[in-house]
C-alpha cells in the first residue's frame, strides 16, 4: 500500500503489530520500517566507508564566520519584533556512556514554529510563518555538560507519509565531536503528546524504553513565572542508556 492510499489507521495497524513481535534486545532505530514509508528509501544500503576528516571538512557546512556566541542559543531574540506562541527553555547535560560529562560540544537545534511550520522551501503547508522566529540556535556545553535554549514550543505539522499524518512536536538536536565527520543527530519530544502511538518515526524506535528516553520531562526548576516553562533532556552518546540517533539520510525533509 502506497503513502497515498494507506490510511492513519492502516500505519496505526502496522505500528501496532510490529510492537506485538517485539522481542526486545533492539539498542537502534530500526531503517526499514514499513509504517515509515520513506525509510526504505532513506536508509544506507551499503556498508560506511572511511573518510578522510580533511578532506570531508573542505566541503562541509560553514555556520557562521566567528565562534559561538552566547545569544546564539537564545532562539526569540535573533529578530527585532517577539515572536509568537508558547516561550519555553530547554536543558540538559550531554553525558558519555559513564556518565560523564562531555565539555565543549557544539549542539545545534533547529525546528518548526509555534504553527508548526519551517522556514523552508520545501514546507508549503497553509500555516503561517513567523518573521519574528527563524527556528534555529546553538550553543558549546559548559564545564559540566550542560546546553541550554530559550525558544518557542513547535506546534505539530502535517508529513506525507500517509493521508492525514501528522507529526508530534519536537526539536532536532545535532552534535559534534572533533570533526565534521563526527555528528550526531536526535529529536526531543514534550511529554504526553498524543501524537505519539501515531507516528511511524517516533515508533521506528521499537524498544519502548528507549523510545522514552526520546521525550523531555517537565521541570518547574527551570520554569521562571510569567516568563516561560522549563523542559529538562539529557542526551547520553553511548552505552545501554543512549540517546536513540537518526541516520542521517533520514533526517532531510520529512515533509
Amino acid at each position: 500500500m502506497t503513502s497515498a492510499e494507506a490510511t492513519q489507521a492502516d500505519i496505526t495497524e502496522e505500528i501496532e503489530k510490529i510492537s506485538a513481535g517485539y522481542a526486545g534486545g533492539e539498542s537502534q532505530t530500526r531503517l526499514d520500517y514499513p509504517p515509515y514509508r520513506s525509510s526504505i528509501l532513506r536508509h544506507p544500503t551499503k556498508a560506511p566507508q572511511q573518510a578522510d576528516p580533511e578532506g570531508v571538512e573542505l566541503w562541509s557546512p560553514v555556520f557562521g564566520q566567528r565562534d559561538v556566541g552566547e545569544l546564539e542559543s537564545d532562539l526569540t531574540i535573533q529578530h527585532r519584533g517577539e515572536p509568537q506562541g508558547e516561550r519555553i527553555v530547554v536543558s540538559g547535560r550531554v553525558l558519555d556512556g559513564d556518565g560523564r560529562p562531555v565539555r565543549g560540544q557544539l549542539v545545534e537545534v533547529w525546528q518548526a514554529n509555534a504553527a508548526g511550520r519551517y522556514i523552508h522551501q520545501r514546507d508549503q503547508h497553509p500555516a503561517p510563518l513567523d518573521p519574528n522566529f527563524t527556528g534555529m540556535g546553538r550553543c558549546l556545553t559548559d564545564d559540566d555538560g550542560y546546553y541550554r535554549f530559550t525558544t518557542i514550543k513547535p506546534g505539530p505539522y502535517p508529513w506525507r507519509n500517509h493521508r492525514n499524518a501528522w507529526r508530534p512536536a519536537h526539536i532536532h538536536f545535532s552534535l559534534f565531536g572533533t570533526e565534521f565527520t563526527q555528528r550526531m543527530i536526535t529529536q526531543m519530544y514534550f511529554p504526553g503528546d498524543p501524537l505519539f502511538a501515531l507516528d511511524p518515526i517516533y515508533q521506528a524506535v521499537v524498544d519502548p524504553a528507549a523510545r522514552e528516553r526520546l521525550v523531555a520531562t517537565y521541570d518547574h526548576d527551570l520554569t521562571e513565572p510569567e516568563r516561560w516553562m522549563g523542559y529538562r533532556w539529557d542526551i547520553v552518546l553511548t552505552g545501554p542508556h543512549r540517546t536513540q540517533m537518526e541516520q542521517l539520510e533520514q533526517t532531510e525533509a520529512e515533509q
